[in-house]
């Protein structure tokens, strides 16, 4: 499991390590994508990717600048957990750790560079705040990097410029990145792995603002990402979902192109899905595809369960301090704890594809509060102590059908939003 991070803007890598060569089939793309989609191993290796909004303690209002914010992830220095600093488009501050042996240890190491990078961006005047879409300011990019105007280009000529906008610029995420395990489980794994989402997404909710308004979502990111286009950002699943390699191949190969680098890369701006170029029915840059625009172009696809040879689980809002090292435990167990993920299945099969429904109403529906609730009790006890108080905040607001997004829409009412903001903002130094 690699994760390669890189600050420098609009750049990608896939990290494939393959010989790039041109493609003459939408065939020898599906096997290429096939091919490097999971990597067969053990499970167990847990690598987190954590996102927070970042203000301006003096005037919450204000989106720092990418300048100012290069200067402040320059003043950092090597982070003890080992974890990466980058910026969103948005300016949304990211720490991307290494993998570590179980999901305590990735819990620590991140907390630890929290804790160290929260420290520098206070010193600044700037805090880090946990939620999972911006809940203050307008959708607006400060990340000058190419890749993200051509990104804007994309989404305005699809006409999605608005989700797409929120979405590059206005959402957080706590990403988990988990070893895709032995072959012969892939298809188990990977069907969990998605029929969990709707119960963890009512569990995580954390945005129910976005640009200053109430949604009527408990999670408002979510809903961002349900409106931009489901070839791109839907779940892979095929109709048995029992050879995921292949599901992601087909979904990959449907997907339209978005960018192309001629060098730097170039919005497409017509509906070009790859086979199509692969095919050579449509020249992108007056070329065929290369195994690096391939690449490249798996880099642009947003399924909330993504496979880079392990899985990438892409579907939970930031979330409070008090309740992130829980939320890990909860969804690694669930999927790694071979006692607990049949029994896991069984419960969420019910609402294994209420994504919307979860995401709107949160623990509000009756089959999704019963799911969560049974989650949650399976994976309680084996809780280590030092995540016992974590867990215990989990549990109470699950068994009192709360999440994070209910408690900040109380005090957002209370406070007035910018006052909360800056609130958590301030909390965060």
């Amino acid at each position: 499991m690699t994760f390669v991070v890189t600050s420098e803007p609009g750049r990608a890598h896939s990290g494939s390590g393959t010989d790039e060569r041109v493609l003459t089939s939408s065939s020898s793309a599906a096997l290429h994508i096939a091919g490097g989609s999971l990597a067969d191993g053990p499970i167990g290796r847990v690598g987190l990717e954590l996102e927070a909004h970042c203000f301006d303690l003096r005037d919450p209002l204000r989106r720092p600048g990418w300048s100012e914010l290069s200067d402040v992830i320059a003043a950092v220095g090597e982070l003890p957990g080992g974890s990466a600093v980058t910026v969103e488009p948005g300016g949304a501050v990211e720490l991307s750790g290494p993998p570590a042996d179980g999901p305590v240890p990735a819990i620590a190491a991140l907390a630890l560079d929290r804790a160290a990078l929260r420290a520098v961006f206070a010193d600044a005047g700037l805090g880090l705040v946990l939620l999972g879409a911006d809940p203050l300011r307008r959708p607006h990019r400060v990340n000058p990097g190419a890749r993200y105007q051509a990104m804007e280009q994309f989404f305005i000529a699809s006409g999605t410029a608005s989700a797409g906008a929120a979405m590059m610029t206005s959402t957080a995420s706590i990403q988990i990145n988990l070893d895709a395990g032995p072959r012969d489980g892939w298809a188990d794994r990977v069907r969990l792995a998605h029929a969990l989402g709707p119960t963890m997404i009512a569990i995580a909710a954390n945005s129910p603002l976005l640009a200053g308004d109430f949604t009527g979502w408990a999670s408002a990111r979510q809903r961002v990402w349900s409106q931009l286009d489901s070839a791109r950002c839907g779940p892979i699943l095929g109709a048995s979902g029992d050879d995921p390699c292949t599901d992601w191949a087909r979904y990959a190969l449907k997907a339209p192109v978005m960018l192309v680098h001629n060098p730097d890369p170039v919005a497409v701006t017509q509906h070009v899905p790859f086979a199509d170029w692969a095919d050579g029915l449509v020249l992108l840059g007056d070329r065929r595809p290369t195994t690096a625009d391939l690449d490249y172009h798996l880099t642009t696809l947003f399924p909330p369960v993504r496979p880079r040879r392990w899985l990438e689980i892409r579907y939970l809002d930031s979330v409070p301090d008090d309740l992130l090292p829980a939320l890990v435990f909860l969804v690694v167990t669930l999927l790694d704890d071979p006692a607990v993920a049949g029994l896991a299945a069984e419960t969420v099969e019910p609402v294994a594809t209420a994504w919307d429904l979860a995401a709107r109403v949160g623990l509000k529906d009756d089959r999704i509060y019963q799911a969560a609730n049974r989650c949650v009790a399976l994976v309680a006890e084996r809780a280590p102590a030092e995540l016992s108080e974590s867990m215990r905040r989990l549990v109470q607001n699950v068994e009192e059908g709360r999440c994070a997004s209910d408690d900040f829409a109380d005090q957002a009412i209370q406070r007035g939003i910018e006052g909360t903001v800056l609130q958590m903002a301030e909390a965060a130094t």
